[in-house]
């Protein structure tokens, strides 16, 4: 068996028309992920079949396949960017943290365990190789003229972690791939990041370094005309270009991303805030709402002021016990009933709209239970009459419905993905949101026309009719100009962004070093 699979994988290295491409960082934050999708768009408008691939991810923003397997975000917009549909293959082991250095394993798309930081590499090391290897057989099975573009994760010279590296190194060694190395000059210090991290890398990888990329830079680019002439001297790999600082708002990789996004907008008429909970999730969800002009979005964490928004948004929970019972704790909890029962509108998508019900049973701790009560139960928010209780196999699904809130004509249909553990139903009678009754429900709160609404459709906000209505209910109150309801999905904006990312990465970056 392991003599097939070896020759398996020599035959495909053999017949590999295209020398992998692989994009390393200097730290995290430096600009993998979007380095990565912009090369991934550049080589599609070249003709090629790029394949990007990220062996090991860890994050809570995550995207369901068409196939119903579970994946990072980032690798999805990676495919987008290479006009290719997600799948799970392309990113074959997900960590989701849940607190307490403990993770929920995902490989291949599917749910296999749960580890703690210290047990992770003596415990899946060898199954995390195994899915990766078979992710990649995959993919390169299903497209023998595709070129692999793979994202490296954190620093690649860990040296804590070199010898038992699932996603850097060793993965370039294995599939000979040449690297591109990127540094971030906006954080400083960008020459000792990069000759740093030659430095520490053994004698057998540095030749696997092909380029450098210097990212971020602000002002006039022949300004490091002798900060480039400095690093290939030394180093002896060429710069392959300076990427300059990007104005426009891209899709954040991870929640420190998200927390830089700090300004305001000239035109904004609509504030909405959104809960920062402790185990956030799926914040891409908010990234149409971040896009729209009139719209600022305010983050408030546990311990902070809800302030007078026009809505308040709970996004979704990796734990989402544990953070209710922060925000019951905080008194954030109260402000949104307070709110909502004074005339304001309050909506949750998946775990957020869980927490706005009344009851949420956890017998098996699945998620947070050390903050509930001993028999895993603990009280909502009350604002919509529903009981959660979590258990069984998760929904991983796309869905399509359609809406029948806000109530308008003519009847929208909207799509999106379900991902989440628990089961909902009304315990009285109460509006259903969508078409199928367990999307989504709505309801009044208190007898100042406030409303909570709530949806397990991941996504929902991408769909322009349906965001753009919203949006006018909350107007109309404030007594707005409406909004124009004839808006595209917000994947056409999200291409368009990404067409200009490629732009920008043509302009100022020499590939063909490097190809």
């Amino acid at each position: 068996m392991l003599r097939c699979s070896i020759l398996r994988e020599a035959t495909l290295s053999q017949a590999r028309t295209h020398t992998p491409l692989m994009v390393l960082g200097t730290s995290s934050g430096a600009g993998k992920s979007l380095m990565t999708a912009a090369l991934c768009r550049v080589l599609k408008r070249r003709g090629e079949t790029p394949l990007p691939f990220k062996g090991q991810n860890m994050s809570n923003n995550a995207w369901v396949d068409p196939g119903g397997g579970e994946m990072a975000y980032s690798q999805a917009l990676q495919a987008w960017a290479a006009g290719r549909e997600p799948e799970c293959a392309m990113n074959p082991v997900l960590l989701k943290p849940q607190g307490d250095s403990t993770s929920e394993v995902i490989h291949l798309g599917r749910s296999v365990g749960t580890c703690r930081a210290e047990h992770y590499y003596r415990d899946w090391f060898r199954p995390g190789w195994a899915a990766i290897r078979q992710g990649l057989h995959t993919l390169e099975n299903e497209n023998p003229e595709g070129r692999l573009v793979l994202e490296g994760a954190g620093s690649p010279v860990e040296v804590n972690l070199q010898a038992r590296d699932l996603t850097n190194l060793r993965l370039a060694q294995y599939l000979r791939a040449r690297c591109l190395l990127v540094a971030d000059i906006e954080r400083g210090g960008v020459f000792a990041q990069i000759v740093g991290t030659l430095a520490l890398l053994r004698p057998v990888e540095r030749p696997l370094i092909s380029g450098l990329l210097i990212n971020r830079f602000r002002g006039r680019r022949e300004l490091f005309d002798e900060g480039r002439r400095w690093l290939e001297q030394h180093t002896g790999i060429p710069v392959l270009g300076v990427m300059p600082w990007l104005d426009e708002l891209f899709p954040p990789e991870d929640s420190l991303d998200l927390l830089e996004r700090r300004g305001r907008k000239r035109g904004a008429e609509l504030e909405i805030a959104v809960l920062k909970l402790p185990s956030l999730s799926n914040f891409s969800d908010l990234d149409p709402l971040e896009a729209e002009p009139t719209v600022q979005l305010r983050w408030v964490a546990p311990g902070e002021p809800l302030g007078t928004p026009d809505a308040v948004v709970i996004p979704g929970s990796k734990q989402t016990l544990r953070d209710l019972g922060r925000l019951h704790s905080s008194g954030l909890g109260s402000a949104v009933q307070r709110f909502a029962r004074s005339g304001g509108a309050v909506f949750g998508v998946c775990g957020g709209m869980q927490m706005l019900g009344q009851e949420l049973e956890d017998p098996e701790g699945l998620e947070g239970q050390a903050a509930a009560g001993g028999n895993g139960a603990m009280t909502g928010l009350g604002l919509l009459p529903l009981r959660t209780r979590f258990g069984g196999e998760k929904a991983l699904r796309h869905r399509q419905s359609s809406v029948h809130w806000p109530e308008h004509q003519p009847t929208l249909s909207v799509e999106g993905f379900e991902l989440h553990r628990g089961h909902t139903h009304a315990l009285e009678p109460c509006s259903n949101l969508c078409e199928d009754p367990s999307l989504g429900w709505v309801a009044r709160c208190g007898d100042q026309g406030g409303i909570a609404a709530g949806t397990y459709l991941h996504g929902i906000f991408d769909n322009g009719p349906w965001r753009r209505r919203w949006l006018n209910q909350l107007r109309i109150r404030r007594g707005l100009e409406l909004l124009s309801e004839q808006q595209p999905h917000h994947s056409r904006q999200r291409d368009a962004l990404l067409d200009r990312l490629a732009d920008a990465f043509e302009t100022h970056v020499n590939l063909e070093p490097l190809l």
